[in-house]
């Protein structure tokens, strides 16, 4: 019997199909299993009956779109990628994966290879009453998957004796299984306790979180088999779910994170591709790529993208190349960038050193923060990150905010203040932790710097720590230099920070630029995303600010400042 995934996974392999990094790794990622199943150590097999019957029922559907119905004839990445899912079986027969994550370019048939799954499962996996769910944020998408299982079934008379399709309901039965499948999407209300036999989860790179995957996934947990399969193309959001899950992903492939229920395949150009050969764009476009019609395509596409550049380039990058690209218009920082200057080193590093300090104190129940900037004889920078919130504060900003406090507390990146009914900052609390810090760690403060607004009930408090304290104007031409001098720091690899402090990276990558008339700059937050909090950036550059001024003698006078604030504010010493 004809082995088809395993024979393409080999042409890969040998090279004799180009193929991006990724798509060479999933394909000795199969080879390799071959090799060790059946063992102690991998109690897994491949039935190649299995994988094929996957494939059979492929090729006896029609494709319904068009000037006339054809037959499916798959390609042998789509055979590959329908077969290895469905050809793994753990020893005591039910099947090894339990997700699926694919991620190419667009209009090559994600959503197809969907819709031919789905069908399949429902009707001939010989589960009874079993649900199937077509997922995705908007409902339109959601039905994308669901509508081309609907065109299998009406095009074909003999799947048409099989299914009853209700589209108005969005709702597909198997009559001799009792299966169901139905387009479900988080503005339609979507929410946790779905226990689905099969979910195709799509476009992921859309989800402003884990949210509808979790709702998903968490259902199928007493299921003995189950396939939540996510379909994508990437995008330019890297703060985002989706670049997190590919993350992981990639390591799976590479072997550096160990995960048997998980098949994943990408398929991109290469880091050093040259983006305009079109010999590469197979890489990403296994379907368009292999037709002159689709070359044509991709061809104009790129022209425009050439000729154009901006969001135009970046559209070509992303939908047509599967390609990460930063948005770097405004973007503060490069994320990789700041990705490599994560270190090992904690706060225990820094005893006995001197540091400035940056405070950013939010206004009532919103993130505060603290942070410590160490210098080195190289001049480089370690920055040290700890935020608050109060505790009443707290479930409501994990929704809000879309972000893990509750997590980051665990972690210690985040000290959650008072009870309950507490909901605001308590800056006194803030103030002693500062202390606290300062007599553990035997550190000097050299200056603090801090925002005026709100900071009315502490500037007492902090000059009793007997370092300058200077008022940080929230404006582009104050902040400027210390913002394009952590830019470029970050840059040129020049500073560090713990690699374990999510919030602060988060932070970081939330961070967007501002201009003033004068071309001067500032950190801000992107206007339609006022829930993505910069407050720990904004006390790193607090830090920063007070430092620079300090060392060039731009505050000699700054008590003399602090006093005058005070009187103004109607305070005596």
């Amino acid at each position: 019997m004809r082995d088809r995934a395993t024979e393409y996974a080999k042409r890969v392999v040998n090279g004799e199909v180009k193929a991006g990094e990724l798509h060479i790794l999933a394909c000795k990622r199969h080879l390799n299993d071959l090799k060790r199943q059946n063992t102690e150590e991998f109690p897994y097999y491949w039935s190649k009956e299995q994988a094929n019957r996957i494939i059979d029922y492929a090729e006896t559907l029609t494709i319904a779109e068009g000037s006339e119905p054809k037959p499916v004839r798959l390609l042998d990445c789509q055979a590959f990628d329908l077969a290895v899912p469905f050809g793994w079986f753990k020893v005591n027969g039910n099947r090894r994966f339990r997700r699926k994550y694919k991620s190419m370019a667009r209009q090559n048939g994600k959503t197809f290879e969907n819709g031919i799954t789905g069908t399949y499962v429902a009707g001939f996996s010989s589960y009874r009453f079993g649900k199937l769910f077509t997922v995705a944020t908007k409902k339109r998408q959601a039905r994308l998957a669901w509508e081309e299982m609907a065109k299998f079934i009406t095009i074909d008379e003999d799947l048409n004796e099989l299914f009853k399709v209700q589209d108005y309901k969005s709702l597909i039965t198997a009559l001799k299984t009792d299966c169901t499948i139905e387009a479900l999407s988080k503005e339609a209300g979507l929410d946790d306790g779905f226990r689905s036999i099969y979910s195709s989860i799509d476009e992921l790179h859309q989800h402003r979180d884990n949210k509808i995957y979790k709702a998903i996934y968490n259902g199928t947990r007493s299921l003995k088999e189950t396939l939540v399969s996510m379909i994508t193309t990437r995008g330019d959001k890297l703060n985002s779910f989706c670049k997190e899950m590919d993350d992981y992903c990639i390591k799976i492939l590479q072997g550096l994170t160990v995960a048997e229920d998980f098949f994943v395949d990408i398929y991109c150009l290469d880091k050093n591709d040259d983006i305009w050969d079109e010999n590469n764009w197979i890489k990403a476009n296994p379907f368009l790529a292999s037709t002159e019609e689709g070359l044509e395509t991709l061809r104009t596409d790129a022209q425009t993208a050439r000729d154009m550049g901006g969001s135009d380039l970046r559209d070509f990058l992303v939908k047509c190349l599967n390609m990460w690209v930063q948005n770097t218009d405004d973007q503060f920082i490069n994320v990789d960038k700041w990705k490599e200057c994560g270190s090992d080193r904690t706060l225990d590093d820094f005893r006995g050193q001197e540091c400035w300090v940056g405070l950013d104190l939010s206004s009532g129940g919103d993130l505060t923060t603290l942070s410590l900037e160490f210098d080195d004889e190289d001049e480089n920078s370690y920055l040290y990150s700890h935020s608050f919130m109060p505790r009443g504060r707290l479930e409501e900003h994990v929704e809000t905010d879309l972000a893990p406090y509750d997590l980051w507390e665990e972690m210690e990146l985040l000290t959650v203040t008072g009870g309950s009914s507490d909901y605001k900052n308590d800056y006194k609390f803030i103030i002693n932790h500062l202390k606290k810090i300062k007599e553990e760690y035997g550190l000097k403060f050299m200056g603090i710097g801090v925002d005026p607004h709100n900071a009315d009930g502490i500037l007492s408090d902090l000059e009793e720590f007997g370092c300058p304290v200077l008022l940080i104007t929230q404006s582009a031409k104050f902040l400027n230099d210390a913002t394009v001098d952590m830019q470029l720091a970050v840059k040129s690899g020049k500073v560090e920070y713990d690699r374990r402090n999510e919030l602060l990276t988060w932070s970081f990558t939330n961070a967007k630029t501002v201009k003033n008339s004068f071309g001067e700059i500032k950190v801000d937050k992107e206007p339609r995303a006022k829930f993505k909090r910069i407050d720990p950036v904004d006390a790193c550059i607090d830090a920063r600010t007070v430092k620079m001024k300090i060392k060039t003698k731009e505050v000699v006078n700054v008590e003399t400042e602090l006093d005058k604030y005070l009187a103004k504010m109607g305070w005596k010493k």
